[in-house]
């Protein structure tokens, strides 16, 4: 693969426009966009994972939307792997492409690498996680402070995923789990140009509020409640349907679900912005300049 290739990040929190601004690129470039929202992966969660309409769908080339079943195991092992194998095929035929996404795992999977973890046997994980399940997450905080307090001082320690993958290597190896984090990234054989999408504070809050109400309205209830024998799933561990599941387990009302819903997003967007900002080399733009971004990336290909 020629090395004068780019491909173009689209980063921002949710709620920020990611789905246009990245449609605009890959329709300026005459390109494909590349998802990297791991939620968006599933066909029967579309509501609450604010997917791409069909019409937006139809004006530019998407792939990893609507590409798995909840039912599938898939991991961002595997996303790295057929993601690089299909960017390969991409730019054979086009100079740049698209992602857009605010996973940050799976951006960084994509554009740097993964880290080498050891194997973590399935009795010692299966006993994290029941532990976990049993003591909940300020014991699997305490207990990832404890084993491993360099990692711990730089994790999402609300992030439950990310603390026990750490948790079971230290327990699977005796080692910290910091020592096998990756020092420095993989080559890649393209050139990554990050675009970043920033808002005032205030201004996002409105649209995720906004964006929740217009889920609501569409059948976010009806569609969690079609998913809710199939809670226990990885994929449905997340925001928009866990607010819900409580509901319907008669936890809460669904009013205090919604407003559950809302709160979780702007604290998930916050936790997107403190990646963003720590992760990769990004050209912020507020909406005022969203228009400039594909002048500003024809000016860095070029």
């Amino acid at each position: 693969m020629p090395e004068n290739k780019f491909l173009v990040v689209v980063g921002g929190p949710t709620a920020s426009g990611k789905t246009k601004v990245a449609i605009d690129l890959a329709r300026h470039f005459n390109t494909h966009i590349i998802s990297t929202d791991s939620r968006q992966f599933y066909r029967e969660m579309s509501i609450g994972t604010a997917k791409p309409t069909a019409e937006e769908l139809a004006l530019a080339p998407h792939h990893f939307i609507n590409s798995l079943s909840i039912h599938e195991a898939y991991d961002v092992g595997k996303f790295e792997k057929d993601a690089l194998q299909l960017l390969e095929e991409l730019f054979e035929k086009h100079q740049v492409v698209v992602v857009a996404g605010g996973s940050g795992l799976f951006i960084r999977a994509l554009t740097e690498g993964l880290d080498d973890l050891p194997h973590v046997p399935e009795s010692i994980s299966g006993q994290v996680r029941a532990d976990y399940e049993n003591m909940g997450l300020e014991w699997l905080q305490d207990q990832l402070r404890i084993a491993d307090p360099v990692y711990f001082q730089n994790v999402d320690r609300s992030n439950h995923r990310r603390l026990l993958r750490a948790l079971e290597v230290c327990r699977a190896t005796g080692r910290p789990f910091s020592d096998f984090l990756r020092k420095k990234p993989d080559p890649r054989p393209f050139r990554v140009v990050g675009v970043l999408l920033q808002w005032e504070r205030a201004g996002l809050v409105k649209r995720i509020e906004q964006r929740v109400d217009q889920m609501v309205a569409e059948g976010l209830v009806d569609e969690a409640r079609n998913l809710y024998p199939h809670r226990h799933l990885i994929a449905l561990q997340t925001v928009g349907y866990q607010e819900l599941f409580q509901h319907f387990d008669g936890i809460m009302s669904l009013g205090e679900a919604i407003a559950k819903i809302k709160t979780n997003t702007r604290r998930y967007a916050k936790r997107q912005m403190t990646w963003f900002r720590k992760y990769g080399e990004w050209k912020p733009f507020d909406p005022e300049q969203f228009s400039e971004i594909p002048n500003f990336v024809e000016n860095e290909i070029n």
